[in-house]
């Protein structure tokens, strides 16, 4: 059976985004991406909401075409558009690059994509990780924690009404002081 892990970059004080949304606080340097770049290579889907979806094929089609882009974002897009990307929306008409559209049933589309053969499943958007984590589809949570506190905004987990369990499988920290955790989800 896949796993599905949600993993975003997030401030130290638990946000993927300041209150008006911007996201102008991450540091993704040359070190960082080639991480995220294996962690994509490594994925059989990308799981996405609206809001990030937009935010992803607004930029990474077309990213490797810039003759001045780093080779690590080159290798990104290459990598993005390879990928099946799941797109969850009910105000969106058609998605593009390799993407399907879910509508509706978001539960029981996820427990069979998980059910299927092949690599593991990352979900990201906020929104759409809160209906998944709290539905317990959720099977690792990475955060990527930045060396920032933003006092606010949207928070990495949703308020839940039970604990969730984790056991920590990995760290890596980065040069520019930002901190990869790996955890899985554990029976109480």
């Amino acid at each position: 059976m896949r796993k599905l892990i949600y993993s975003m970059m997030v401030s130290l004080d638990g946000f993927i985004e300041t209150p008006d949304r911007k996201i102008d606080w991450v540091i993704i340097d040359e070190e960082l991406h080639r991480f995220a770049n294996e962690q994509a290579r490594d994925e059989g889907a990308f799981l996405y909401g609206r809001r990030l979806y937009e935010l992803m094929a607004d930029f990474w089609p077309t990213a490797d075409a810039n003759p001045s882009a780093p080779s690590y974002e080159v290798e990104f897009a290459r990598i993005w558009k390879e990928k099946p990307k799941i797109v969850v929306s009910t105000t969106l008409d058609k998605v593009e690059w390799n993407s399907r559209l879910v509508r509706s049933n978001i539960g029981d589309e996820v427990a069979r994509l998980k059910a299927q053969p092949g690599k593991d499943l990352s979900v990201g958007g906020a929104t759409l990780a809160a209906a998944l984590i709290r539905l317990g589809l959720v099977d690792e949570f990475c955060p990527i924690v930045q060396p920032v506190v933003l006092g606010g905004g949207t928070p990495f987990f949703p308020p839940l009404d039970h604990a969730i369990n984790l056991r920590l499988l990995e760290t890596r920290r980065f040069e520019s002081g930002v901190v990869y955790l790996r955890y899985e989800r554990v029976a109480r």
